[in-house]
């Protein structure tokens, strides 16, 4: 069956596991928080499925053998945020392809990561990436998560448009209910630790392998 093309004005994308690939700042964090409670070696299924739990505001209570949770989560996020100033590497192409958007329609970024926009900045500054977005919204700059539109609205209001004049790109289940939360296009991709069958179910408007196939399916 052939994909449909999409017709946006704008495009609000996801950081992690769309824009960049933090897998290694995952992995980072889980070992340096289970070495903290005296466990050395942490399993790599282990260390992507905290994150996938997070943000969909799932327990991890049966993954630890920690009774005091709220410091296991201290020490996890407190090691990724340090993780991801060095972690983190650009997805492959990205820099091509958000060159392809950004000639199509205005691009924002928006991240559940909950640091000042200075740090992702800085990060994507590394990679030439920051002048592409118009903004840049972190979970400090709202009051809500997502899948809470709120995100979204503001991005969407910021770039002078409607939200069901625009896109939203992600990895997570999370991105594609925000999507649908605002009335917005929902794009999901492939590029993340979600699954296929894990997206498939949230009925986005498009699945794709990766960001750098979307050019080619926008009007």
């Amino acid at each position: 069956m052939e994909k449909p093309k999409l017709k946006v004005r704008g495009i609000i994308l996801d950081l992690d596991g769309t824009v960049v690939d933090s897998r290694e700042a995952y992995v980072e964090a889980a070992n340096v928080a289970f070495a903290a409670i005296g466990i050395k070696k942490v399993d790599l299924r282990i260390a992507l499925e905290i994150p996938r739990r997070l943000e969909q505001a799932l327990s991890i209570d049966n993954m630890i053998k920690e009774t005091d949770l709220q410091r296991f989560l201290g020490l996890y996020l407190n090691a990724y945020y340090r993780a991801t100033e060095i972690k983190t590497k650009p997805m492959p192409g990205i820099s091509e392809t958000l060159e392809k958007l950004s000639q199509k329609a205005k691009l924002a970024l928006t991240t559940m990561r909950h640091v000042p926009r200075e740090k992702v900045i800085k990060e994507l500054e590394k990679s030439d990436l920051t002048k592409h977005f118009q903004l840049i919204v972190t979970a400090l700059d709202t009051c809500h998560p997502k899948p809470s539109p709120e995100a979204l609205i503001r991005c969407a209001k910021h770039l002078s448009l409607q939200t069901s004049e625009c896109a939203i790109v992600g990895d997570s289940i999370a991105d594609v209910r925000t999507g649908k939360n605002a009335g917005a296009k929902t794009v999901a991709v492939l590029s993340g630790i979600f699954t296929r069958e894990e997206l498939v179910m949230e009925k986005p408007d498009l699945i794709l392998g990766s960001i750098n196939e979307l050019p080619e399916f926008l009007e």
